[in-house]
């Protein structure tokens, strides 16, 4: 082999080199990418699952009360039919004082400001958990498919240093940022997208 051949492959063995430094930071950048991705889509998934629970937890607490305030309704309402046949005075006054306690323990089953735990309360406090777990669901899914593309990208960008296959690294590049755009849209617009 000539001086000029060895030099020539040195040079070549250079550019090489150097082109895989390129890609082994590529490599870095979308490795780093990827944990953030799984770090927000492992919290969105939490999230979510929390405010299932807690939406599922109010319903069930909205339902319970429900139940008690049909009962003492109709507790209060039977007393009102019995009032008629009550016998004397004194009868109908304690019927009346407990039909009027009845309506007003259901009225405070249906509305308790104090403690937000009436019927009206209930129900607003799980649909906005509800819109909670929605929103953390949404974030989670973008999150999701953000990591696929910063994975596929690492596969690419590896598969550029053994093949010496150039446009796989563009490719994996692409895939980069699509990932870093779906990893911003599950961070500030997760409902642009109707991914589930």
């Amino acid at each position: 082999m000539s001086a000029q051949e060895s030099m020539e492959q040195a040079d070549q063995a250079k550019e090489a080199s150097s082109e895989n430094k390129k890609i082994a930071l590529l490599i870095a950048v979308i490795a780093l990418c990827l944990a953030l991705s799984e770090t927000l889509g492992k919290g969105a998934q939490t999230e979510s699952i929390s405010k299932n629970v807690e939406a599922s937890n109010l319903w069930a607490f909205f339902q319970a009360k429900s139940i008690r305030r049909t009962v003492v309704q109709t507790a209060a309402d039977q007393g009102k039919l019995a009032l008629g046949s009550a016998g004397d005075d004194a009868a109908k006054a304690a019927l009346q004082k407990q039909i009027d306690d009845w309506q007003s323990t259901a009225a405070r089953y249906r509305s308790e400001e104090k403690t937000g735990e009436g019927t009206e309360q209930l129900s607003e406090r799980a649909k906005d958990a509800e819109r909670e777990r929605d929103e953390a669901t949404a974030k989670y899914h973008h999150y999701e498919l953000a990591s696929a593309a910063f994975q596929i990208g690492i596969v690419l960008a590896s598969a550029t240093i053994i093949t010496g296959i150039l446009p796989l690294a563009w490719i994996s590049g692409i895939l980069t940022i699509a990932g870093i755009v779906m990893t911003a849209l599950g961070l500030y617009m997760p409902h642009l997208l109707h991914l589930h």
